[in-house]
């Protein structure tokens, strides 16, 4: 008998399948699609490690690299692989995360499993890696939940009063309980959806310079040039050159400013500006189709700045949160301009929230959103590390309101906030003439952080972006050791900033 271990390859799919049906035939939906394969094969291949027995395969594991402390002990395994689209991986992160293990039922006397944890351990001690971390299924806990908590089934099953196929495993594999999680595995029926949280230490890991290397989270803002337009596929080219622009810089967030679309009002101008302001919104469900297309392709969360819907009579602005797993979420905008009250009849959005993304939890506010304290305060009391804010202001005076209002925002928050607005000037389009901008992107203002705020700044009314990186770890250090503690350090037994019940 000759037993191989070695890489996992995308020529290994037809034999994976064929194994991963006989290892799961209690569960529907039970094999990996090749698409699957494909992506952890080229974006991790030393992780993908399976096992030939006499040139059969006979066992696979699938792993990832997890920045941990971005998702932490409650998370469910949707989360930490991004909805399996696993751009949650970075190669400078600090956890290698187990996202499959199995052993062709055929071959399980030979101990498979044992030589794939082995193999993984090795791999977390060659890449410098904090530890091994693995939601643990529990699939014999069906057979006791009628007279026994997940607690006391854990319990029973380390001191081998019950034996649990996966759990004991991994336990005899050295790796410790950490905690329980519900709701892990969604349609995992034999474990009733719970999980074991299980923790494996590298001793030999030292820390690097930065232990939370993924934690530094790279924006880029786009600077637009208002100009004219044949059509929407001229649009649609300017757009993407400028998605692949900041995506070659692998950049995780993509930032435009807001009405960045209204070149395309330029047919209506015949019409008042209501009128034109509605028929603009008729193309913005295609738009947004297309923009959260480029962020998957592109690998790369888009913010896209704001463009007009029409819902029962009423004209709102919104931005949407294109994700680069397909998921899409939307903001609208819930302070309106007098302006934008008096020549397009806007009304304010209802709803005021965070966002959950691949790189933590980031908010969006529109523009005169900003000059506006309590609402990034509710943001950030719901855990917000990144608030963006696309604008469109038309002289410099409006332009500092939103800039010196952002800066504050930031440094009371303990967050860094983004902005990114139009530039130039669009002739031929009414009450949208000129435009004055700078995109910029401001943070706290401590010892860890420029010592004037600003972590960078583009070149005024110049068509650019703006390529920042920001590190989540130093708003973590500000909170528990900064100079200031603006966060805590409120007298909440004397004011507070209540959310209150939402539409």
């Amino acid at each position: 008998m000759q037993i191989e271990i070695r890489k996992l390859s995308i020529d290994d799919y037809d034999e994976l399948t064929e194994a991963m049906q006989k290892a799961y035939p209690e569960i529907d939906d039970n094999v990996w699609s090749k698409r699957n394969i494909q992506k952890l094969t080229s974006i991790f291949a030393e992780g993908q490690i399976c096992i030939l027995v006499d040139g059969k395969l006979a066992a696979a594991a699938l792993s990832i690299i997890v920045q941990y402390e971005l998702f932490g002990d409650q998370h469910t395994y949707n989360e930490i692989t991004g909805n399996e689209t696993f751009n949650t991986h970075s190669n400078n992160a600090n956890v290698l995360y187990g996202i499959e293990v199995f052993v062709d039922p055929e071959f399980r006397a030979l101990r498979l499993g044992r030589r794939l944890y082995d193999a993984r351990k090795e791999l977390c001690e060659i890449l410098n890696l904090k530890s091994i971390i693995i939601g643990g299924r529990i699939p014999n806990y069906h057979l006791y939940s009628k007279e026994l908590s997940p607690r006391q089934y854990i319990t029973k099953v380390r001191n081998k009063e019950i034996y649990d196929p996966v759990l004991s495993f991994q336990i005899g594999n050295n790796f410790s309980p950490v905690k329980i999680l519900k709701g892990y595995l969604k349609g995992d029926s034999e474990s009733e959806e719970y999980a074991v949280l299980l923790q494996w230490n590298n001793i030999y890991y030292t820390a690097k310079k930065n232990t939370m290397q993924d934690s530094v989270i790279r924006l880029g803002l786009i600077q637009w040039q208002m100009r004219s337009l044949k059509n929407l596929e001229d649009f649609y080219k300017q757009v993407e050159f400028f998605v692949d622009a900041v995506a070659g810089y692998q950049s995780d967030f993509c930032l435009f400013p807001e009405l960045f679309n209204t070149p395309l009002l330029a047919p209506f101008n015949h019409m008042n500006e209501r009128e034109s302001m509605e028929k603009l919104s008729e193309l913005t469900e295609e738009i947004k189709e297309k923009i959260s297309e480029f962020a998957v392709s592109y690998n790369v969360n888009i913010i896209s700045g704001s463009m007009p819907i029409l819902e029962e009579e009423k004209l709102y602005n919104v931005s949407y949160l294109l994700h680069r797993d397909g998921k899409i979420d939307e903001y609208r905008k819930v302070h309106i301009t007098p302006n934008e009250r008096k020549y397009y009849g806007m009304t304010g959005g209802n709803e005021i929230k965070v966002f959950d993304t691949d790189c933590g939890k980031i908010g969006i506010v529109i523009c005169y959103d900003v000059e506006f304290p309590e609402l990034p305060r509710l943001l950030a009391d719901q855990g917000m590390k990144i608030l963006f804010v696309p604008y469109l202001t038309d002289t410099q005076n409006a332009y500092m309101r939103v800039r010196n209002c952002a800066s504050a925002r930031a440094i009371e928050n303990e967050c860094y906030v983004a902005i990114a607005g139009c530039v130039g000037n669009l002739p031929g389009v009414n009450n949208m003439d000129i435009q004055f901008g700078q995109a910029a992107v401001f943070t706290p203002s401590d010892f860890a952080f420029p010592s004037n705020a600003i972590k960078g700044e583009a070149t005024p009314n110049t068509e650019m972006t703006l390529i920042v990186d920001v590190d989540l770890n130093l708003l973590k250090e500000l909170h528990h050791n900064g100079s200031v503690k603006t966060m805590s350090d409120r007298r909440q037994d004397l004011y507070d900033v209540i959310l209150r019940n939402q539409n």
